[in-house]
């Protein structure tokens, strides 16, 4: 099945992709791209998202966006850049919905003890090579070959999509042309991401009590102007309705101006092609720098007072607790890993196949491991 004439030169094709591992016949009605979201969707480890913390955990609600809510978010926002850019859709959200696939349990806090415990051994941890791992070796679903078979575009854009790897560094990764830069499909997952988690956060801060009207209007740029807009229009409407108008016309300014600015940045470098995509010396998906700075604001204020906020520092440190305790248990006494890990331990060294076993963890299941284990 061939792409979407409309499709801008610059855009990635299907019939143009560098292909999959195993060679397969092409599907009658679904280009590779669709084929590829189709198998992230059907995946174990996007099904895990569901059970794995965003911020806050179900103690606080069930309202709250986990890993797999989130993911979707992303991949509309997405989306919405992607058409209007004239870029392959179905490559976009298939990256989307693989980008968060090697997470950890517990969200950033996870991430964060994991890669202590693999650095006091030796190695580290990057949840970007954990899930081009869990789609290249640890889905087992398909007869003919190991992993989800993906094509070489959304492997590259689960490596490469938030960051450049060198090569001298990663030689293992030289296949994905770490000299040249993602297209653009992949390069928009990363400002995707971050304005959909900006937004969702202050939303369930909001709801979660953590953050106040105030604390916001006062905190974030903009956020007063747009709040006072959205009284004029609904006087009479809650509080909180009031909030999401904001906030809901936060993230259109922000999904907005990339687009614009990317079209900008797209005609002054010249972009005619894919090739003077992955040529160009800088990313060109990017926002305004006034924009830009708004978004840096946001985050910034994220961190100083939901992230890092006093009523989420126990949680953090009992997740940060709960993964060093497993690790070191499972480093000490390996027999008491599943067998097919220990199969795994005598071909890998022990801390990166413990590292494995931990991050394909939901919160849930982590949490009975924990019990299990730390009794003995």
């Amino acid at each position: 099945m061939l792409d979407s004439p409309m499709l801008a030169g610059y855009a990635v094709r299907a019939e143009d992709s560098r292909g999959r591992r195993f060679a397969e016949p092409q599907h009658p009605y679904r280009s590779d791209f669709q084929r590829d979201r189709d198998r992230v969707i059907h995946s174990r480890a996007f099904r895990r998202l569901e059970a794995k913390t965003q911020v806050f955990t179900r103690r606080y609600s069930d309202h709250f966006r986990n890993r797999l809510t989130h993911t979707i978010e992303v991949a509309q926002i997405a989306r919405t850049i992607a058409s209007q850019l004239g870029l392959n859709v179905d490559l976009v959200e298939a990256l989307a919905l693989a980008h968060d696939v090697g997470h950890p349990p517990f969200g950033h806090a996870g991430e964060k003890a994991l890669d202590a415990a693999m650095r006091s051994q030796g190695f580290f941890f990057d949840h970007n090579l954990h899930a081009l791992r869990i789609v290249e070796h640890f889905e087992l679903r398909y007869a003919a070959f190991r992993g989800l078979n993906l094509t070489f575009e959304v492997r590259e854009g689960i490596v490469k999509h938030s960051r450049d790897y060198s090569s001298a560094q990663f030689p293992e990764l030289a296949e994905y042309l770490l000299d040249r830069r993602p297209p653009l499909e992949a390069q928009l997952i990363d400002v995707a991401d971050e304005i959909a988690y900006d937004a969702a956060d202050l939303d369930d801060g909001y709801e979660a009590h953590l953050l106040t009207l105030e604390n916001v209007r006062n905190g974030i740029t903009g956020f007063d102007g747009l709040y006072r807009e959205a009284e004029k229009l609904y006087p009479a409407a809650m509080e909180k309705l009031k909030f999401n108008e904001a906030l809901m016309q936060m993230v259109d300014r922000m999904v907005s101006d990339l687009i614009s600015r990317t079209q900008e940045q797209i005609k002054a470098a010249g972009i005619r092609s894919l090739q003077d995509v992955r040529n160009c010396p800088q990313r060109l998906v990017t926002l305004s720098p006034g924009v830009e700075q708004e978004r840096r604001n946001t985050k910034e204020f994220l961190y100083a007072n939901l992230y890092y906020s006093a009523a989420l520092d126990p949680e953090k440190r009992n997740a940060e607790r709960i993964i060093r305790e497993l690790f070191e248990f499972w480093m000490k006494k390996p027999q008491n890993l599943p067998a097919s890990y220990q199969e795994k331990a005598r071909q890998e060294p022990l801390p990166r196949v413990v590292c494995d076993y931990i991050a394909g963890m939901t919160d849930n299941f982590i949490y009975e491991q924990y019990e299990k284990y730390m009794a003995m």
